[in-house]
């Protein structure tokens, strides 16, 4: 499970699982993969825009099992009060991981790598987010990662399948097939608190000097790394850049 230059790969278990997947409830899904694997299972999140959506099917389905949140050092202030609010509403085992490298020392070393195009966006991905849940993973002993990816939040994502071979990481994604008014849907239903970004224009959400709310004529792939790219390293896909 360590960081590297790799891609996404055929997997027979993936396929079977895709097909198993299909036709259930994002709810039955989660039960699913936890009764099947059990401590093998992880989720994580980064208590973006729709994070109260997984927590909470997580907390009804799955609530034994620890949810990664990879602290970056640099999220907005409204995401950690949004974290703070949400670790208090739902009961599920919150773990924290953060950069081996501070933020303070990445600038001294290298400057703002935000800022350094396409290299220095994969340097970034690599400190801050591929190298955590990496240790995450290994440390948690786990195989299994269900993430909240969605086909409809960017072209990135579109053709994805509910699971899929990354490494030796299985990855699975409960709620893949849901539009984005079925998530506006879901946070009505169940009375869930929204980002305070949101209402700012933002459509997507990460940290602070590489998000941006999006005007009239914009969509939610450009607000993100100045429009360079959507994925932040975690999720890419074949041909991406550092992957667990």
């Amino acid at each position: 499970m360590s960081a590297s230059i790799s891609k996404n790969y055929p997997d027979p278990i993936a396929d079977s699982l895709s097909l198993e997947l299909e036709n259930m409830t994002a709810g039955e899904r989660i039960a699913l993969l936890y009764e099947r694997w059990g401590d093998r299972l992880v989720a994580s999140t980064s208590f973006g825009l729709q994070a109260a959506v997984m927590l909470k099917l997580i907390a009804d389905n799955a609530p034994k099992i620890p949810v990664i949140f990879i602290d970056t050092g640099y999220l907005f202030p409204e995401t950690y009060d949004y974290a703070a609010q949400l670790e208090e509403h739902f009961d599920v085992d919150i773990r924290v991981y953060n950069p081996q490298m501070t933020a303070a020392r990445q600038e001294a070393l290298y400057g703002k790598l935000w800022e350094q195009r396409k290299s220095g966006l994969v340097k970034y991905s690599a400190i801050n987010k591929v190298e955590p849940m990496d240790r995450a993973l290994k440390e948690l002993k786990a195989d299994i990662w269900i993430s909240g990816v969605r086909r409809s939040q960017s072209s990135t994502r579109a053709e994805r399948a509910y699971a899929e071979q990354q490494n030796s990481t299985l990855k699975v994604y409960p709620i893949l097939d849901w539009t984005d008014s079925q998530v506006a849907d879901y946070f009505l239903k169940e009375k869930l608190e929204r980002h305070p970004l949101e209402s700012e224009g933002y459509q997507t959400m990460g940290d602070w000097h590489s998000t941006t709310p999006v005007g009239p004529d914009g969509d939610a792939e450009s607000s993100r790394y100045g429009g360079e790219k959507y994925e932040c390293g975690l999720h890419e896909i074949s041909g991406g850049d550092f992957q667990i």
